[in-house]
């Protein structure tokens, strides 16, 4: 049985090799137990990423931040604005990408 949180990010484009690839995973995790975490990004979700890592809060949100531009300017764009479900004029906020993967999720949940 394949993980789709794997499988979404690998299609995105973005790397297993890059920090950002393990915290995205692990908050789209958290955020799928409870969607409260998607209230306080900075505050709850990195703050929980960062203990679990042994890292930094502000670690984490920059390893974010790189995946997502990775994404954005190498990755597979066109897939990001299909399930983003509205137009994306600029590279999504590390909140709005955590948004988007979470409610792509959901929907393939049923």
């Amino acid at each position: 049985m394949s993980d789709p949180i794997i499988t979404l990010l690998l299609t995105l484009g973005i790397r297993s090799t890059y920090r950002g690839f393990r915290y995205l995973h692990r908050a789209l995790q958290l955020c799928l137990k409870d969607e409260n975490y998607l209230l306080s990004i900075y505050k709850l979700l990195y703050t929980d990423i960062a203990a679990e890592f042994h890292v930094s809060r502000d670690s984490v949100e920059h390893c974010i931040r790189t995946a997502i531009f990775y994404c954005w300017y190498h990755g597979n764009r066109d897939f990001l604005c299909e399930i983003a479900m509205y137009p994306l004029s600029r590279k999504p906020t590390n909140g709005e990408f955590i948004d988007i993967l979470y409610h792509y999720l959901k929907f393939l949940e049923g």
